[in-house]
């Protein structure tokens, strides 16, 4: 680019992306034990995270078979998807700053919406002491928030590859250092080439999610099946939901605008 040549707004969109992932990297590159959790350690019954584990396999399998249609009951898909085109029109009549940055901020608006009812159905759940049975709501909340935020960037959810990017969001949302980055690579791999890994086996990456998932929100639910104590547990929902949905809102911005760069490409062609 030339010294007085001035920035498209695609590229000064994708310049501001690129700093934020870079932000959500370098905070998460080496895990920090908390105190909470170091006072739970030793605490917890050995067969807790097995039992976690479980839970959030069968809540994702049940949810991809059978309860997506539940989700949707939830929001107003007709909608969103009438006013993403609208806003597609928009920016593609305009191309500006404004129009493209119109995407984020009806994402992050979803996600503040979802955060709070998270973070209520949560503290709710966690003064009762209930801690293993919030899983399928948990689940279901993460799934409806990444649906949401799918759909404000003019993509769906329900085929395979759609699957595969939802899972692997998520296991990067609640993953450090070079685990991270290697998972963080994979999404940018799927977003280049908008393809699945030979011999990928859907069973195989919920496993791997849900691993991630009882890994790290293993004190948290402990915690939660204790009543008024569970309080803090609960409140918890909300902080990984909060994560979750700022890595997705930023994955699924980075795959809009590579979309948008390859087909400003393909015209200078």
């Amino acid at each position: 680019m030339g010294l007085f040549e001035k920035k498209t707004a695609l590229q000064t969109e994708w310049e501001n992306l690129m700093k934020q992932e870079q932000r959500f990297l370098l905070k998460r590159m080496e895990k920090k034990d908390t105190l909470l959790n170091r006072k739970l350690a030793g605490k917890v019954p050995p067969k807790l995270q097995s039992t976690l584990y479980m839970g959030f396999a069968k809540a994702f399998e049940l949810i991809f078979e059978k309860g997506t249609g539940i989700i949707e009951k939830t929001f107003k898909k007709e909608k969103m998807e009438q006013d993403y085109q609208v806003r597609q029109y928009t920016a593609d009549v305009r191309q500006d700053k404004k129009a493209l940055g119109s995407f984020s901020k009806k994402a992050q608006g979803t996600g503040a919406k979802n955060l709070i009812l998270s973070g209520v159905s949560g503290i709710g759940m966690g003064i009762l002491g209930i801690g293993l049975p919030d899983i399928p709501v948990f689940t279901g909340m993460i799934l409806k928030d990444i649906y949401e935020i799918a759909i404000h960037y003019g993509y769906g959810y329900e085929t395979k590859e759609e699957k595969y990017f939802i899972l692997l969001l998520i296991q990067g949302a609640v993953s450090y250092g070079e685990k991270l980055e290697r998972i963080d690579s994979e999404i940018n791999e799927f977003i280049e080439q908008e393809k699945i890994p030979e011999n990928y086996e859907e069973r195989v990456q919920i496993q791997r999610a849900a691993g991630m998932l009882s890994k790290e929100l293993l004190y948290i639910k402990f915690l939660q099946g204790i009543p008024i104590a569970g309080v803090v547990g609960g409140a918890y929902d909300a902080v990984y939901m909060q994560r979750i949905t700022e890595y997705a809102g930023l994955k699924y911005r980075r795959r809009y605008l590579v979309e948008k760069k390859n087909i400003f490409r393909n015209k200078q062609v």
